[in-house]
């Protein structure tokens, strides 16, 4: 699929957001609230609900554009991917237009294994769009020590949304923020309540609005009726976007040292990348979620200048401490890379 990005059309995957958490936690909560602020994202869903009745499926039931609804079982418990590719293609079809998918995991589906299927699918148009794992900051001890996993899980996670902080004092909330972020080693940690995290932390609004053909969607009855109950003017506290251009080309190994190891909070990087590498004078750009990597390669347009343009998306980023470090990747004039200096970049290259 094609999407807009500062005015250039660019070949992008359907990223695939796994959204996982123990029962209770508020996983179908942080799913309506997505779709209510969506910003005109087409959301498509897979909602699994281990049970006899899909309980999830019904509450987010009329409130998606596409949902694929898994009954009868935990999800991550087939074979092999092949029951999860039919689900993606049907999501992925051009004709259904889906900007993002999300798979809404039971409560009981082991993290680890959902992402192996989303990462071992057939399907060519998608990517891996971050792993979050919700928790429940009121229950977070019991549950722990109920469910010692909690700790595999969080370990994997690449965002952690940690819910239902009304319930918990300041003091207490600050603690399980600390102590999660070092469970989770290192991961973007969220705390929020009722699941209201901003959208724009998890995937992208689109560039140019959808044509209107004059009537007003379910999609936007929805986000209009929901307008005054709606707190999303609250979120902003909790999602930082650093924007970074430059001219300069920019040092292959700093940058993939950079991404290797990120400023505390970041969560996502997106954009164009110039490297002053002789042979390698295309346009790379740069797509991470969390622990994901994915560079294509792409050619600069007629008179276009060639440069560096990053936004880093994060929550409690520090913005200084990102622009200094993506600065200190920029080459100067008398520095020369060779071509091995491209090899950290070249292995995240689609072939």
């Amino acid at each position: 699929m094609r999407r807009r990005w500062r005015g250039t059309f660019v070949a992008v995957p359907t990223p695939v957001v796994i959204v996982t958490g123990f029962l209770g936690s508020g996983k179908t909560t942080l799913l309506n609230h997505l779709l209510h602020n969506d910003d005109g994202v087409r959301i498509g869903v897979i909602v699994n609900d281990f049970g006899s009745v899909n309980v999830d499926a019904m509450l987010v039931a009329g409130q998606v554009d596409a949902m694929v609804s898994l009954d009868n079982g935990c999800l991550c418990c087939a074979v092999d991917a092949s029951g999860m590719d039919a689900m993606l293609t049907k999501l992925t079809q051009p004709d259904v237009d889906i900007d993002v998918i999300v798979i809404e995991a039971s409560g009981l589906a082991e993290p680890r294994d959902l992402l192996r299927l989303v990462l071992a699918s057939e399907e060519a148009d998608i990517s891996p769009g971050g792993l979050v794992e919700v928790v429940d900051a009121a229950e977070f001890e019991a549950t722990r020590a109920e469910f010692p996993q909690l700790d595999q899980h969080l370990a994997v996670a690449d965002l952690v949304v940690l819910n239902k902080t009304d319930r918990v004092n300041d003091v207490e909330r600050d603690r399980l923020v600390d102590t999660v972020r070092k469970l989770s080693d290192g991961a973007p940690v969220v705390p929020t309540a009722h699941g209201r995290v901003n959208p724009q932390l998890l995937f992208d609004p689109p560039e140019q609005p959808r044509p209107d053909d004059g009537q007003l969607s379910f999609d936007a009855l929805l986000r209009e009726d929901s307008a005054e109950a709606d707190c999303s003017g609250h979120l902003h506290a909790a999602f930082e976007s650093v924007s970074f251009r430059t001219d300069e080309p920019l040092d292959p190994r700093q940058l993939m040292a950079l991404l290797s190891d990120r400023p505390a909070g970041v969560y996502r990087v997106k954009g164009c990348v110039h490297f002053g590498v002789p042979g390698h004078g295309q346009k790379f750009w740069l797509h991470v979620v969390g622990g994901f990597i994915q560079v294509s390669r792409d050619e600069w347009q007629r008179d276009e200048q060639q440069h560096t343009e990053l936004v880093v998306i994060g929550a409690g980023v520090d913005a200084s401490e990102v622009l200094a470090r993506l600065r200190a990747c920029e080459v100067g004039g008398s520095c020369a890379l060779d071509e091995q200096s491209m090899l950290g970049v070249l292995r995240y290259v689609d072939a």
